[in-house]
């Protein structure tokens, strides 16, 4: 037979999982739908500078040669 305090500490131990279990989801759920598209974003970004970058210094090139 399972005494009071059997009981007492599955009641416990369940209400102590349910948090952390909803942590955990939220931190996966943040990281699909924030972290992941912020990061790509970034690198999106610095991408794009990267190239504008090399076409400008194509383009001073370019200048540089015609004078």
């Amino acid at each position: 037979m399972v005494t009071e305090f059997g009981w007492l500490y599955v009641a416990l131990v369940t209400l102590l999982f349910l948090p952390w279990a909803y942590g955990v989801v939220r931190f996966v759920m943040d990281l699909k739908n924030v972290y992941i598209p912020k990061g790509r974003q970034y690198l999106r970004g610095r991408k794009r500078l990267k190239e504008e970058k090399r076409e400008e210094e194509e383009r001073d090139d370019r200048e540089r040669q015609l004078y």
